[in-house]
């Protein structure tokens, strides 16, 4: 099974979390294994609202759903379906130097890289630690 790997799902994770904040409304990533084809996939999406239509929508959650990310801030633990807006996926693949594929809400195929964070609308990254102050002073200490 060609699959995410852990700094993916982390990286997943955090770009729904980060869209949560942006868009002020839940954002819920989900990956999803495509075991017939044998690959995953990562969808992100928006919870529709009772009544409302939209031609672009997806089920997520259901017994075993594998969330990413905090999912809005939404309790998804019961196993139940919800109707969302898609707003676009990310296929893992293996062609060569393309390794993720990015899917808008129609279907369509938008873009594709080698890096994942490249297809990603935010650049996540770690900052770099704050300098301990401690290992200053055991510097100065060895130098006196």
């Amino acid at each position: 099974m060609l699959g995410f790997t852990a700094a993916d799902a982390d990286l997943l994770g955090r770009t729904a979390d980060a869209l949560t904040a942006w868009m002020g409304k839940p954002v819920i990533a989900e990956i999803i294994a495509e075991t017939d084809a044998g690959y995953e996939w990562a969808l992100f999406a928006i919870p529709l609202k009772p009544g409302e239509a939209l031609e672009a929508r997806v089920q997520v959650g259901g017994a075993g759903a594998r969330f990413v990310g905090g999912c809005g801030g939404l309790d998804l633990g019961d196993g139940q379906m919800i109707e969302c807006a898609l707003l676009w996926a990310i296929q893992r693949c293996d062609f060569g130097e393309i390794q993720y594929i990015k899917v808008d809400d129609q279907g369509e195929e938008t873009a594709w890289s080698d890096n994942l964070a490249g297809l990603l609308p935010f650049a996540v990254h770690e900052p770099d630690p704050a300098p301990d102050p401690d290992d200053d002073a055991a510097e100065t200490d060895r130098h006196a």
